[in-house]
């Protein structure tokens, strides 16, 4: 019986990743309790596979209610979406524009942030308009900061460490241009490989998030949404008590 189920559950997370390679997007909501004392907190999350894979928006809603907070989660995400892409969508447009958010994340496709051209041809200016349409609908945009990849981009010549320098540089430099706040998870990703190399936060991909590299995120964007220290919460999202106390430290320390 859980030789099937851990086949199954192969299974499904291969076809997830798969379904997100060919573009299909994935919708999800979540709404406030209204039973909560605190207001709600609506949080649009725009992105990739690097979102929908272990279910960011999720995870970071549970961090959210642990800390006392009463969040509302939407999510529009493609495998391998760009911000481009996403501003030329009526579907990311739509949505945008459909709820009373005050926050909407985005998150750009992980390899056009390391690549200097890129970066600007193509991230900047969708960055631009985005955030244009953000704050036309009343909410605050917040950039998300990817990690590199394992391996780095051996074919442009980046290592991981170069690869996390670019990534930073773009999305700090985007940040500082539009005035809008980076959640660095690139960052806290490499402050937790220093701090333990045997910390597993990549799939076997070597690109998309384990379970710890995704809580890890959600932890980065609670300290950056709620200006508080994610330690202590007792949301763990099925990590060891010890693993996630780390991860939350991190993240509280950026």
């Amino acid at each position: 019986m859980r030789r099937t189920s851990a086949l199954l559950l192969g299974l499904c997370l291969g076809l997830l990743l798969c379904l997100g390679a060919f573009g299909v997007a994935r919708l999800a909501d979540a709404s406030c309790s209204p039973l909560a004392r605190s207001p709600c907190v609506r949080v649009l999350f725009l992105g990739d596979s690097y979102i929908f894979v272990n279910d960011l928006p999720t995870v970071f809603r549970g961090l959210a209610d642990a800390g006392g907070q009463n969040v509302e989660t939407g999510m529009v995400a493609n495998g391998g979406e760009t911000l481009a892409q996403h501003a030329a969508s009526s579907q990311s447009r739509g949505a945008i524009g459909g709820s009373r958010w005050q926050f909407v994340i985005l998150q750009e496709q992980s390899e056009i942030p390391a690549l200097p051209g890129a970066s600007q041809r193509q991230m900047a200016p969708a960055a631009q308009s985005l955030v244009a349409v953000i704050r036309a609908a009343g909410a605050t945009p917040v950039l998300l900061e990817t990690w590199a990849h394992q391996g780095g981009l051996p074919e442009d010549g980046l290592d991981y460490g170069a690869m996390q320098t670019a990534i930073d540089e773009s999305y700090t430099e985007i940040g500082h241009e539009l005035g809008v706040t980076v959640a660095p998870a690139g960052q806290a990703w490499a402050g937790v490989l220093r701090l333990d190399p045997s910390i597993a936060l990549w799939q076997a991909d070597g690109s998309h998030p384990s379970e710890a590299g995704t809580y890890l995120a959600a932890c980065v964007l609670y300290a950056r949404l709620f200006h508080r220290s994610p330690v202590g919460l007792s949301a763990t999202d099925g990590l060891s008590p010890s693993l996630a106390a780390t991860l939350q430290t991190v993240a509280g320390q950026l």
